[in-house]
């Protein structure tokens, strides 16, 4: 299956730039399976896919998407998406949620990144377009270390610095600017705050509030969720 195929079966298009990371070879993640982290990972460390260190994100391959499209549009599908939304599933979360271009709710000819939930009648407005998208997830990747798994400041850094290598191409050049000047910073410990007065240790180049400040002036998004099913 190819791009250009799933799009005349379905009667979209998809944003130019996932046709440019396409062919550029960005999107050719392999097979999951138990196999892929020891097999497939090591092959592509150095020259990262699609946000392939971003946290909670799985890059579906093309055949995967239109695996996944097909099973949105199945009439018996447990989610019962309303037929007056076009979602496409390019990503998902560990849990089963899925990254999706909206094109329903384009604006300007620029198609919104939503996340469509699995488990509650619930879609999230990601980006207003899939390069910031790509922005916003790079931010999130800098400012969260994940060292619940495991993962000291050499390799924080290194899988940082590697997808820049191949990402930085496709971001516009305040973007670029700003991802190479947090990439200069020291490694410092923070705090989120949370509801009823608890706090949750991070860890990474920009805290939680520099993060918020940063997206609201660089890639600001004003949509509120919304229900994808009108079903009871």
């Amino acid at each position: 299956m190819t791009l250009t195929e799933i799009e005349s079966q379905h009667g979209f298009s998809f944003p130019p730039l996932y046709k440019q990371l396409e062919q550029d070879g960005m999107l050719n993640v392999g097979e999951y399976g138990p196999e892929w982290q020891k097999l497939v990972l090591p092959t592509l460390k150095d020259r990262p896919t699609l946000l392939l260190f971003a946290d909670d994100f799985e890059l579906l391959n093309v055949d995967a998407v239109a695996q996944e499209l097909a099973a949105l549009k199945e009439p018996d599908d447990y989610r019962q998406i309303d037929p007056a939304f076009t979602f496409i599933p390019f990503a998902q979360t560990g849990a089963g949620d899925h990254y999706c271009f909206f094109p329903s709710g384009q604006a300007d000819g620029e198609v919104p990144i939503v996340l469509l939930w699995h488990d509650q009648n619930e879609t999230h407005y990601m980006a207003n377009t899939l390069q910031d998208f790509i922005f916003s997830m790079l931010l999130d990747s800098m400012a969260d270390q994940d060292t619940y798994n495991g993962v000291g400041d050499e390799q924080f850094r290194e899988q940082l610095e590697n997808m820049l290598g191949t990402h930085a191409g496709y971001l516009t050049p305040r973007q670029q600017q700003v991802l190479q000047t947090l990439m200069a910073r020291n490694i410092v410990d923070y705090e989120v705050t949370l509801p009823r007065g608890r706090t949750e240790a991070h860890r990474g180049l920009l805290t939680d509030v520099e993060l918020k400040s940063l997206k609201n002036e660089i890639v600001p998004l004003s949509r509120p969720d919304f229900a994808y099913s009108s079903a009871s």
